[in-house]
């Protein structure tokens, strides 16, 4: 699985940006897709998750502010971020979790996009 992000960049605190990220490669098996994020100094902390079935996952601090959406159809995965904070400032990593089942058991995979820099600033 590859993964495509894009979307990133600079805005000013309280404004919006809405990230993108392509699946290609053996997507049949993806079963979550969502975003991380590491700023300077910090660890890679989940933002937002969504399953197949559309199902959502927000940090408390993305809750509210940010959207996950996915296209089943095009392999892809959205994150509308509103109402920005420069605490929001960081890489932003997309990422798929792929299950595959087997008789003996299931095999877990995590990939993960490129990364794309969201920059707020105040």
């Amino acid at each position: 699985v590859q993964l495509q992000a894009s979307g990133g960049g600079l805005v000013q605190a309280g404004g919006s940006l809405r990230l993108s990220c392509a699946a290609s490669g053996r997507v049949s098996n993806i079963d979550v897709m969502g975003w991380y994020r590491q700023a300077p100094g910090k660890q890679r902390e989940l933002v937002a998750s969504v399953t197949t079935h559309h199902s959502t996952n927000y940090a408390e601090s993305a809750r509210g502010r940010f959207t996950i959406s996915r296209d089943n159809a095009e392999n892809t995965v959205y994150l509308q971020m509103n109402s920005l904070k420069p605490e929001d400032t960081a890489v932003y990593y997309c990422y798929a979790h792929v299950s595959v089942p087997t008789i003996e058991k299931t095999w877990e995979y995590d990939y993960w996009g490129q990364g794309t820099l969201v920059t707020v600033s105040s």
